[in-house]
């Protein structure tokens, strides 16, 4: 919060004895100390570091947005001990920051071997695999634990894992079981059994499944921690909900920039070349695309030379069409990304839907398009009578009324065959398994443009005779 941010900023810079400082922002959030280090010199960096302390630093460093900026300015042995005390992801976050010969160094300067063990566990994984985002702070018990064994093993662990809210139920040799709710612990009288109290079937995750597979997963559970096994089902981590919302974040801006053309996700710091090297490709198919759009005008040129008014209109036809597709794809995607298989009777049932909203929508947007133009041609002819419809003839009322009909009529069909390609192309393209949020944006919108010039102008060189 603003007010929060000054008021720490305030605290950072003042005379005061170090203590006090630390004692007062120990009462803020860790985000907003955070925000704070990037308005901080590399003095005030330091002594920030200093009064907090390395415990305290690693919890911070969790939120900074520039992790190894706030890093460069401490020696090695200092950074690794902040690093060590972080979460095992977030300690791979900032890792994966540095170049390979600084991580090294690092990796090397961290004494606790568990915590380095951790670390190299989550790096061994591929970006694209649930184990790289996975964390190892959770709790565990034995199924042969007592109720008294089972919170003493709790309160143990609780000092340096603080996901305690679902404890986890493991065999001896690591092997997963299963999960208890932290107050059936609680609850629970000496004498009782905790696995009678134990999930059996709790979700989990395997640690080499792609990301993009358990999208759908991780949010009909909807679990504030799922666990991760490796392939012989043994416990090596957890995802927990801040890893959760990451997740799906993630995969929607991953799908707003496939929708926009752009190969990857473009961050603010990336260069000039890295920006165009990604963008470049799909708008060099997109000029290829709108080259065969312009191909397929020009074959009515005849039509175009001789009812001049028509191409004043062409516009508002392609762009409705255009913006029609993009609506019913956008419902689309948002629908088959939700579901890991669409059923016949879904897509039926999808495909039902989109013809009563097309056909509905170009309706109205037809008539209300005939009676606009309508007035603006007659508007305009009433203003200049000499430029009528008709290259080199005088206004009239009658031809108006074919432009008119021309544009409602095209207006009417394309609005309502796009909404079929806005359902129809993403559901083909996860059919043949391409990503239907890449593939369907570029694709929709020239589809929808060679339909549209074909539909609008042969309507008007029907209307006025010129293919008789």
């Amino acid at each position: 919060m603003e007010e929060y941010l000054q008021e720490i900023l305030d605290l950072v810079k003042s005379n005061l004895p170090e203590n006090e400082i630390k004692e007062k922002l120990l009462q803020y959030h860790d985000s907003d100390i955070a925000d704070v280090f990037e308005l901080l010199d590399d003095d005030e960096k330091l002594r920030l570091t200093r009064i907090l302390g390395t415990e305290e630093v690693s919890d911070v460093l969790t939120y900074v947005d520039d992790k190894d900026e706030v890093l460069d300015y401490l020696k090695d042995e200092q950074a690794a001990d902040i690093i060590e005390n972080m979460d095992a992801d977030d300690a791979v976050d900032v890792l994966q920051e540095m170049d390979q010969e600084e991580r090294e160094k690092i990796l090397d300067l961290i004494e606790d071997e568990e915590v380095k063990e951790d670390i190299q566990l989550i790096m061994s994984f591929d970006e694209d695999e649930v184990g790289s985002l996975m964390t190892t702070n959770y709790v565990t018990i034995l199924d042969t634990d007592n109720v008294k064994l089972a919170m003493k093993k709790l309160i143990d662990q609780a000092k340096d894992n603080d996901n305690i809210s679902t404890i986890f139920v493991t065999k001896d040799s690591g092997e997963f079981l299963g999960a208890i709710a932290l107050n059936d612990i609680i609850i629970a009288r000496e004498g009782f059994k905790l696995t009678d109290k134990m999930m059996s079937n709790y979700p989990f995750l395997k640690a080499h499944d792609k990301i993009s597979d358990i999208i759908n997963d991780v949010k009909d559970y909807a679990e504030e921690i799922l666990p991760v096994l490796d392939n012989e089902n043994i416990l090596i981590g957890v995802l927990t909900a801040s890893d959760i919302v990451e997740i799906v974040t993630s995969e929607a801006n991953e799908d707003y920039h496939k929708l926009a053309g752009l190969l990857e996700e473009e961050t603010p710091d990336e260069s000039i070349f890295q920006s165009i090297k990604k963008r470049i490709p799909w708008l060099v198919l997109l000029l290829f695309l709108g080259l065969i759009v312009s191909t397929v005008v020009s074959i009515f040129e005849g039509v175009i030379s001789s009812v001049t008014a028509a191409v004043i209109f062409q516009s508002v036809v392609f762009d409705m069409a255009g913006n029609g597709g993009t609506q019913s794809l956008a419902v689309t995607l948002t629908n088959i990304n939700s579901e890991d298989e669409l059923s016949k009777k879904k897509i039926l049932q999808m495909i039902k839907k989109e013809i009563c909203v097309g056909t509905l929508n170009g309706l109205f947007l037809g008539i209300l398009s005939f009676s606009v133009i309508f007035g603006f041609l007659c508007i305009k002819g009433a203003i200049n009578s000499n430029e009528g419809v008709l290259i080199g003839e005088t206004f009239n009322y009658l031809h108006a009324v074919y432009v008119s009909a021309s544009a409602g009529i095209a207006l009417f069909i394309a609005v309502t065959l796009s909404c079929m390609l806005g359902l129809l192309l993403p559901i083909f393209f996860k059919k043949i398994k391409i990503d239907p949020a890449v593939a369907s944006g570029p694709m929709i919108t020239t589809v929808n443009d060679i339909c549209s010039a074909c539909i609008y102008y042969s309507l008007v060189g029907l209307f006025f005779g010129l293919f008789i």
